[in-house]
């Protein structure tokens, strides 16, 4: 059986140690397959923030999947968010935005759905939807198929259907197409399960 931690909307920065050891006993009692940061790791794309995002991840000693959210990405540090809106990001975690994890058991896709012209929707351009579509197509049989984004697809509260990813009902249908099982994501603080189709 695949285990998959999926966390989300951190926000390092505003942490509480209790809550972080909390989660820490968590992993090593499930020993997850994979650990998922579905963005939001940060409150403010501080550097310190990302640094105690970063420590966080070494101390899982798992493997991780993590994109950013449009708290990752500076806000009012203007001239960051224009010349190197992931820069304090990629530092810390990672120079991958998009980045895949694949097992036997699991092929984990990541989207970057922040754009840093945009305060807090999120978006998915023609590209990255074929791009996921063509490497959910190459999953083996027996995998299972996530794509790991930040803003959601689906919304449980009306009052949420504002956050809900812009172009998603295109990229839904060309991954269901290719064969999709899961979509993680996160931005609405809302845990909740739902069906992919409307």
């Amino acid at each position: 059986m695949t285990r998959i931690l999926h966390l989300s909307d951190t926000h390092f920065g505003t942490e509480r140690k209790p809550v972080v050891e909390a989660v820490l006993d968590v992993a090593r009692a499930i020993e997850p397959d994979l650990v998922v940061l579905s963005g939001d790791i940060t409150q403010r794309a501080r550097r310190g923030q990302f640094a105690a995002a970063r420590k966080f991840v070494q101390r899982l000693s798992l493997p991780v999947l993590a994109v950013p959210g449009n708290h990752d990405i500076p806000l009012f540090n203007l001239f960051a968010r224009v010349l190197d809106p992931y820069g304090n990001y990629r530092r810390a975690l990672g120079a991958a935005l998009e980045p895949v994890f694949e097992t036997p058991g699991l092929l984990a896709i990541g989207v970057n759905t922040t754009r840093p012209r945009r305060r807090k929707d999120g978006e998915i351009s023609d590209a990255q939807i074929g791009r996921v579509a063509q490497r959910l197509r190459q999953a083996r049989p027996g995998q299972l198929r996530v794509v790991v984004a930040h803003h959601p697809v689906r919304a449980k509260e009306e009052s949420d259907l504002a956050n809900l990813l812009i172009n998603r009902e295109r990229a839904l249908a060309a991954w269901a197409q290719a064969g999709l099982d899961l979509v993680l994501g996160g931005h609405i603080h809302l845990p909740y399960v739902l069906p992919a189709s409307a």
